[in-house]
């Protein structure tokens, strides 16, 4: 029988609501992050660098992207007759099965899978966080300890404390109690979503709580095992871990990566984060291109300005644009004379000539104010803007858009012009 002592879950099928129009054809993982790389490479490399070469990716909403992107798991050596990356879509049995109804209820739909690798320890990730992390230095620690559950915890600002699920511990780092989003916390040591299980603790806590609606680690199945005297352990982690759940903290990730010395360093030669690569040629930059302090994937031609931005591959920038603060995803045909001031555009977009975007005044955004915020423009995948489009602050397009859509050529701060719907 096939023993691994240690085996990944990773839990990818979140539809990140509120990346608004950017996870509206696509599964959050599977956004487009730093130029050339995906969100869900970051977890994968992580286990490949660890020597985890057994992962299970749990996918659901909009998974067409994440599963091409995935493949067989090539580009993260992770094409193993015995064990590699398997994709765990749900699926219909005769009886009990359903979609996943919470991060809990997905492993405990897969616990045949799990159970054909008759691993000692199980280790649980979630597929939309940007850091590096050693998971073996994690289960070294959950063995010293005897552990049989270990929750990767991090400590925050204690005002922002109350935003998360917080672990209270004693010295010896054992969890005395745990409190999801407190009003007035006890600790800043926030729960990251990383949990190393015994498989037989795990195995026989999801099994007693299948019939839960909505399974969830945080509120059912840590809470089980601690009222059932399982010994649970914090394990601190210090270094850069960056939940990019939201289009601000998203773009703020993507311009940490081009500070002049990184928080989160892309370079690193033992620490390699891998990706699946299409063959494209180089980058070109025309004569008076000026390129400053960005991040450019391959096959990108510039003839205009970049400004602190990070450009994806197979990206076009017309002549005299000038782009600022900006994140802009594969594939994407920009006109010429344009300016873009934060803006943040999916993939497969095409806009038009003398196009602005992020001026004026800044107003709340007038449908999602909890999405479209800090000054930020987003354009949603696969949209068209005409020539001569001006775009205020805060504001949202999606979809293929023509002259008539606008007021006097322009869509005001804090609007949404939404046509996805439309067939063209």
């Amino acid at each position: 029988m096939i023993k691994k002592e240690m085996i990944a879950m990773l839990l990818a099928g979140g539809q990140g609501s509120r990346l608004g129009v950017l996870t509206s054809k696509v599964a959050k993982p599977a956004v487009s992050f730093g130029g050339k790389y995906r969100i869900i490479d970051f977890p994968l490399s992580n286990c490949i660098n660890s020597g985890i070469d057994t992962v299970g990716v749990l996918t659901q909403y909009q998974p067409l992207r994440l599963n091409t992107h995935i493949g067989i798991g090539i580009p993260w050596d992770l094409d193993r007759n015995i064990g590699g990356v398997t994709v765990l879509p749900p699926y219909e049995a005769m009886d009990n099965t359903d979609w996943y109804t919470g991060t809990a209820n997905a492993i405990y739909q897969n616990i045949d899978y799990i159970d054909s690798f008759n691993p000692e320890y199980v280790l649980i990730l979630s597929g939309d966080h940007i850091y590096k992390m050693d998971y073996e230095v994690m289960l070294d620690f959950h063995k010293q300890n005897k552990a049989e559950c270990t929750i990767a915890v991090m400590p925050v600002p204690w005002e922002e404390a109350k935003r998360f699920g917080i672990m209270i511990t004693d010295d010896n780092c054992k969890i005395t109690d745990f409190e999801e989003k407190p009003e007035n916390p006890r600790s800043n040591l926030a729960s990251m979503g990383i949990y190393i299980f015994n498989w037989k603790t795990l195995r026989e806590a999801l099994i007693t709580n299948e019939n839960i609606p909505s399974l969830d680690f945080g509120k059912h199945i840590i809470p089980y095992c601690h009222e059932n005297g399982a010994p649970l352990y914090a394990y601190e982690f210090n270094g850069y871990w960056k939940d990019v759940g939201t289009l601000h903290s998203y773009w703020e990730a993507n311009m940490e990566l081009i500070d002049i010395v990184p928080e989160f360093n892309l370079y690193e030669e033992y620490w390699k984060i891998y990706t699946r690569s299409e063959a494209l040629p180089p980058q070109f930059y025309a004569p008076g291109s000026v390129i400053e302090k960005s991040i450019v994937g391959e096959g990108t031609d510039i003839y205009g300005e970049v400004y602190n931005s990070v450009i994806g591959c197979g990206v076009t920038i017309g002549k005299g644009t000038v782009i600022r603060d900006s994140i802009i995803m594969n594939n994407t045909e920009i006109g010429e004379n344009c300016e873009f001031n934060k803006a943040i555009i999916a993939e497969n977009v095409e806009i038009g000539n003398s196009v602005r975007l992020g001026v004026g005044e800044a107003v709340d955004n007038e449908t999602d104010p909890h999405i479209y915020n800090s000054d930020l423009v987003c354009i949603g995948e696969r949209t068209n803007i005409p020539d001569g489009i001006t775009v205020g602050k805060n504001a949202c397009i999606f979809g293929t858009t023509t002259a008539a859509d606008f007021v006097d050529n322009k869509l005001a701060s804090g609007k949404t012009l939404n046509k996805a719907g439309e067939k063209k």
